[in-house]
């Protein structure tokens, strides 16, 4: 019973948020960036720390989610469509004016890759990366044009009323009622060796593709959402989590190994 009454506040709290909801809420992040860290490389790992110091990774995850809150022009403007894109059918096709995820990705993606970027900017760069990755394998993170990636869509989470997006963003992650290191713990566990191997794509447009896919099934015919809904997706929640965090660590091994410094010559 205290179980469900959180969800319904999470839900409802979720409503009231600024469109558009935050990707996997607090939780999920945390999940996708715990994921992440179990398979970075030596490399990488040493990079995030220099950067981020005695930051962990999942507390930098939801940092861009709780900045939205700060009043400057910046937060509440600029960075305000840096958490979604907006696909019409399964295939990204071009940014908007203002961008979207994909290019603020690239965009921090280069900060990372220059050398001569301030520590300040790289720290922001990285962040950034670590949530943006996250929220494009929230399915509703690509979302259709003109319902607000399911923000528009109201629906009832056992009996109280909210929207499809928040109940991605976490009353499906709440649901299970797990903290970000037991359900970073499970998902590890569970995935196997060839999965991590099959999911290994640093590829943003693959992921977007995947979102989308998904996107266009989780649209229900009954708005009215109780068990049956969380039985026929809450594995590909779970699925989404793990994806996202091995997909965060291919990414930033990736960005990381490119910076590797010349092997030298040895020959002295």
């Amino acid at each position: 019973m205290k179980a469900r009454f959180l969800i319904g506040l999470a839900a409802a709290a979720a409503l009231l948020a600024p469109a558009p909801a935050l990707a996997w809420g607090r939780t999920g992040h945390r999940v996708v960036a715990a994921v992440a860290d179990e398979h970075l490389s030596g490399l990488a790992r040493a990079h995030v720390r220099e950067l981020l110091g005695t930051e962990s990774l999942d507390e930098a995850s939801f940092w861009p989610d709780e900045m939205r809150a700060n009043p400057s022009e910046f937060w509440q403007r600029t960075a305000n469509p840096w958490h979604y894109v907006t696909v019409g059918g399964f295939t990204y096709d071009e940014a908007p004016p203002e961008g979207d995820a994909l290019t603020a990705l690239r965009r921090f993606s280069a900060t990372l890759r220059d050398r001569n970027a301030s520590r300040a900017d790289k720290q922001l760069a990285l962040r950034f990366i670590v949530h943006i990755v996250g929220d494009l394998h929230q399915p509703l993170h690509v979302g259709r044009p003109g319902d607000r990636g399911g923000n528009d869509v109201k629906v009832k989470w056992f009996g109280r009323d909210t929207n499809l997006h928040a109940v991605w963003d976490s009353a499906l992650v709440d649901e299970e009622d797990l903290s970000f290191t037991e359900w970073a713990e499970r998902l590890n566990r569970r995935t196997t060796s060839e999965e991590v191997i099959r999911w290994w794509v640093p590829d943003p447009l693959v992921w977007i593709t995947e979102s989308a896919k998904i996107r266009d099934t989780i649209y229900p015919a009954d708005p009215e959402l109780s068990y049956r809904y969380i039985y026929d997706h809450s594995p590909t929640v779970r699925r989404r989590l793990a994806q996202g965090g091995v997909r965060l660590a291919a990414y930033l091994n990736a960005l990381f190994e490119a910076q590797a410094p010349a092997a030298r010559d040895q020959r002295r």
